[in-house]
């Protein structure tokens, strides 16, 4: 029986070793589970980092077309990494974990309908995805959101949340206090516990 897989996806500036200490976390609490952490396709141009998709120039109006292009080199990335773990027909073993457009980039492949994985778990985004959303309906989500985020307002996973929900999408929201635009311990608990009780829920209906 293959594993599941959590893809661990950072934000902008940043580059996929930050997160690993993340899955390390998790270890013990989601025994069995595999975690890869993937650079994003493009350089950041403002540092060494790298970045999914520009943030020079962007805006609300051109978010959303940004986020579209940069689809192409997300999907490929990520179909890479899940065929290498012998899961391109079980996406149900699959989640996708971010940090701010890292998240955006999650959320986006949720509520596009491409990517029909287990579990969605946003910390610190935003859904900038172009209309109209389709997204997938057996996927669970949980948005993460400090409410001293000075960078990503917490309205945004506010929003997104009332979204998803409005749509049809298994969708929990935490709002932590005093938390700025960072991964708690708080927030890693919370979404550890989800993980792990989506993938029990998809091992009982396998």
């Amino acid at each position: 029986m293959n594993r599941e897989l959590v893809i661990l996806l950072h934000g902008v500036g940043s580059c996929g070793a930050d997160l690993a200490p993340l899955g390390n976390t998790w270890r013990d609490t989601l025994p069995g589970v595999d975690f890869v952490t993937p650079d994003a396709p493009f350089s950041f141009g403002h540092g060494p980092g790298r970045q999914w998709f520009s943030i020079d120039g962007v805006t609300e109006a051109n978010r959303p077309e940004r986020v579209a292009a940069a689809r192409a080199a997300f999907d490929k990335a990520l179909s890479s990494i899940i065929a290498a773990h012998g899961l391109s027909d079980r996406l149900d073993r699959v989640a996708l974990v971010g940090f701010s457009q890292g998240s955006i980039m999650a959320l986006d492949a949720l509520a596009s309908g491409r990517w029909p994985v287990a579990a969605i778990v946003a910390f610190s985004g935003r859904l900038a995805s172009p209309r109209p959303l389709t997204p997938s309906p057996g996927t669970r989500a949980l948005l993460i959101h400090g409410d001293a985020d000075a960078v990503m307002p917490v309205a945004e996973s506010t929003r997104a949340a009332a979204t998803l929900r409005e749509m049809g999408t298994d969708t929990g929201l935490h709002v932590l206090s005093g938390v700025g635009h960072g991964i708690s311990p708080e927030g890693v608990a919370f979404a550890g516990a989800f993980l792990a009780e989506t993938f029990a829920q998809a091992k009982g209906d396998a």
